[in-house]
């Protein structure tokens, strides 16, 4: 048996802690032995969950990064703006990387780490996790063994969620591209990887659309205050910070949801630290009258080098799932994330309907408080596969240079949509000086 990996985390928000409890599905292989984090309630519950000593806790990424190295694996898990020094860091002491998505909104750093990682041979692996999920792995299958012919179009569906949208995009850590990335970068990244590796295609032409349609002050009902406590139309309002964290049936800590969202508010949620998070925190602010910038809906559109067509629409005014239609030359497939199923439907004959745990092998599905359908726990397991050497590098699904081109068409289509829709050609788009790019990004 290969020797256990050792793992450090620096950020210790909601995806850097569920990593961590992700590896204790594979606690014969991986073992947590150093955390950092600029919260220091956050770094004591990673230290008692894991228990590890005071001197493996860190105040920040950058004290854990000036010992020498520490663990096999780094686990970069901060802010969209804060995962370039750290990973360059990193490499240089021999670290292999999980990174967070996106990698950075910033292509001239993009570069600078793919020439990096090489010179080091590091492994890098981009957190698109649902390239893992059973999910997507179905699907793929199904159109790689050319059941419905060559795909010609595609059309996807990203329901943000209603109360998901205010929770990350108005109120919290994503809610302004000047401090993080566009929502199409920061969101979507993780559905234009999809659809790209679904479909095998290269992207050649983005034209895309969308802007801040409701949240924002001009749209507050009338009389309604800067906070959700004793707000006088609180009783009306879907987007009431009380209702999302305490008495929602799936998000509120009184129906026993002590995971994502409430997990931000308060690193062990209880009603009272809830209540408290509410009343002077940023989660209990009214989603109109916040510093927030980014889109609440946006449409993109790729047309591919073989002439076909993909569209994505992500949208924040939704009860529901990511939802999939792929129309190929034979067939078609519909599929819905949220139940994990899809219908194959060959011209001429009868609807297929298949359960996509069923049909990767009767997958165990369990509870997965981030609706990513159980690909975060199948990353850490691929993870482990790379470090270990038990399967080819060119295997692993999501490396560095593999997730750049979703990085690539979704700064494009935000060029697009800022320009009126005007289309972006591809191919010019990536070759441009990164400083340009770097502007596109929203710097």
């Amino acid at each position: 048996m290969s020797k256990k990996i050792k793992a450090a985390i620096i950020g210790l928000g909601a995806r850097g802690q569920h990593y961590a409890r992700c590896c204790k599905e594979f606690e014969d292989e991986i073992q947590i032995v150093a955390v950092a984090d600029v919260l220091p309630e956050r770094v004591r519950q990673m230290q008692l969950e894991f228990n590890l000593p005071d001197e493996r806790c860190f105040a920040c990424g950058e004290d854990l990064l000036r010992q020498d190295r520490l663990a096999d694996v780094l686990f970069i898990c901060t802010q969209d703006r804060e995962h370039f020094e750290p990973a360059m860091t990193a490499m240089k002491k021999g670290y292999d990387i999980l990174l967070e998505k996106p990698i950075s909104p910033f292509p001239g750093e993009w570069r600078e780490l793919l020439e990096t990682a090489e010179q080091y041979h590091t492994n890098i692996v981009v957190c698109h996790v649902l390239r893992y999920t059973p999910f997507y792995q179905s699907i793929k299958k199904v159109i790689d063994m050319g059941t419905i012919g060559e795909v010609v179009s595609a059309q996807a569906m990203e329901s943000v969620l209603w109360w998901h949208q205010a929770h990350s995009f108005v109120r919290g850590n994503w809610r302004n591209s000047n401090e993080t990335s566009p929502m199409i970068l920061q969101k979507c990244c993780h559905d234009l990887d999809i659809l790209l590796w679904l479909t095998g295609k290269n992207c050649r032409r983005v034209t895309s659309m969308g802007n801040l349609y409701w949240f924002k002050p001009e749209n507050a009902p009338e009389g309604s205050g800067s906070r959700c406590i004793k707000c006088p139309v609180q009783k009306d309002c879907p987007y009431d910070a009380e209702k999302i964290y305490l008495t929602n049936k799936e998000t509120g800590i009184l129906n026993g949801n002590n995971q994502w969202p409430c997990d931000v508010l308060a690193p062990n949620p209880t009603k009272e630290s809830i209540c408290k998070a509410i009343e002077d925190g940023p989660y209990g602010r009214c989603v109109y009258h916040c510093d927030n910038n980014v889109v609440d809906h946006q449409v993109v559109t790729m047309e591919m080098d073989d002439g076909a067509v993909i569209d994505l629409n992500m949208c924040a005014f939704t009860s529901g799932s990511r939802t999939l239609d792929i129309m190929g030359t034979k067939g078609e497939i519909k599929g819905n994330f949220s139940k994990n199923s899809f219908k194959v439907t060959v011209f001429g004959e009868e609807p297929v309907y298949l359960d996509a745990a069923k049909y990767m092998g009767n997958i165990k599905m369990e509870y997965d408080p981030y609706g990513h359908g159980g690909g975060d726990k199948y990353l850490i397991r691929d993870l482990i596969d790379l470090i270990q050497g038990s399967h080819a590098h060119s295997k692993t699904l999501t490396t560095l240079e593999r997730s750049l081109e979703s990085h690539f068409v979704a700064l494009a289509a935000e060029e697009s949509r800022l320009n009126g829709g005007n289309p972006v050609e591809l191919r010019e788009f990536k070759n441009r000086p990164f400083d340009t790019l770097d502007e596109a990004a929203g710097s």
